[in-house]
C-alpha cells in the first residue's frame, strides 16, 4: 500500500512538473508569436527604409550596418522588405487558416448533424480533393485564376478545406447520440441550437489544435506558389516572391534569398512549437 501510494505521489509530481513546463513553453512560445505579430502590423513604422524604395547606386551591397540584410538587384534594402513582406506572408496564412477552418468546421458540422444526401456528395467532393496532392491541385486552380495573392489563397482554401469538415464531422457523429443532447432536444432546441449550444462547443479543440497546426504549413504553401510566380506579384513584398526573385543569385549574392528564406523558417517553426505546446496543453488538461 505505501508502495502504491509512494508511486501516486511520484506520477501526481511528475504531471504537476509536465504541465508547469507545458505552460511556460506556451507563455515563451506565445510572446515570440505575439512580437512576430506585432512586426507584422506595424511593419510601414518599423522598416527603416521603403521598402519599394529603388537605389540602383547600392545595388546587391552585402549586409552592413546601414542595411543589416543586405540590398537586391535595384538597391531596394532586404531587411525593410523581409519586415514589410511580413504582412503579406502572416496575414495571408492566417486568412487562409481562418477561411478553411470556420467553413470546414461549418460543412463539417451540418453534414455529421444532418446527413443524409448533402452528407453523401459532400464527403465524396472532399474525397476528389484529398484524391491530389494539395499543392499540386492549388497550383492548377491559382494558374487558372492569373496568380495574386487573393487567388493564391482561395485556390489553397479550395483544396484544403476537406480536413476540417471531417475533423468536425467525426467529432459531430460521436456527439450527436450522447444523453445531453437528446435532452436538449427533449428541452425544445431546435437543431441550430442544439449545435452552437452544445455541438460546437464540444468540438472545438481538434479543431483549434489543428488549425494552430495549419498556419506553418499554410505560410509554407503560400509561398511556394509566390516562388513559383502563382502568388504575390512583384513588387509586393513577400518571403516566396522574393526568394523567386534573387534565386538566380544564390550562389553570387546569397543573402538576396537567404534572408526571406529565413523569415520563413523562423515564422513557421514559431507557430509549429506554439501548434504543438496548444496541443500539449489541451491533452494535459483533459489528463
Amino acid at each position: 500500500m505505501r508502495r502504491n501510494a509512494g508511486s501516486s505521489a511520484a506520477a501526481g509530481i511528475a504531471r504537476k512538473r509536465k504541465k508547469n513546463h507545458t505552460k511556460l513553453r506556451l507563455i515563451i512560445f506565445g510572446i515570440l508569436v505575439l512580437a512576430l505579430l506585432f512586426t507584422a502590423v506595424f511593419a510601414e513604422h518599423i522598416c527603416p527604409y521603403d521598402p519599394n524604395g529603388q537605389d540602383l547606386a547600392n545595388a546587391l551591397q552585402a549586409p552592413s550596418l546601414a542595411h543589416p540584410f543586405g540590398t537586391d538587384r535595384y538597391g531596394r534594402d532586404m531587411f525593410s522588405r523581409v519586415i514589410a513582406g511580413s504582412q503579406t506572408s502572416i496575414f495571408s496564412a492566417l486568412a487562409l487558416v481562418a477561411i478553411i477552418s470556420v467553413g470546414g468546421t461549418v460543412i463539417g458540422v451540418s453534414c455529421g448533424y444532418f446527413g443524409g444526401i448533402p452528407d453523401t456528395v459532400v464527403m465524396r467532393i472532399s474525397d476528389i480533393c484529398l484524391a491530389f496532392p494539395g499543392l499540386v491541385f492549388a497550383m492548377a486552380i491559382a494558374a487558372v485564376l492569373n496568380g495574386g495573392v487573393r487567388n493564391a489563397v482561395l485556390a489553397l482554401a479550395m483544396v484544403s478545406w476537406p480536413k476540417y469538415s471531417r475533423i468536425a464531422r467525426s467529432q459531430t457523429l460521436a456527439v450527436r447520440q450522447a444523453e445531453y443532447i437528446s435532452a436538449a432536444r427533449l428541452a425544445g432546441d431546435s437543431p441550430f441550437q442544439v449545435i452552437f449550444r452544445h455541438i460546437l462547443p464540444n468540438i472545438l479543440g481538434p479543431v483549434l489544435v489543428t488549425a494552430m497546426l495549419d498556419i506553418g504549413t499554410m505560410m509554407m504553401e503560400i509561398a511556394g506558389l509566390s516562388f513559383l510566380g502563382l502568388g504575390a506579384q512583384p513588387p509586393t513584398a513577400e518571403w516566396g516572391s522574393m526568394m523567386s526573385g534573387g534565386r538566380s543569385m544564390l550562389q553570387t549574392y546569397p543573402w538576396v534569398v537567404l534572408t526571406p528564406g529565413l523569415a520563413i523558417f523562423v515564422s513557421v517553426a514559431l507557430f509549429n512549437l506554439l501548434g504543438d505546446t496548444v496541443r500539449d496543453s489541451m491533452d494535459s488538461g483533459n489528463a
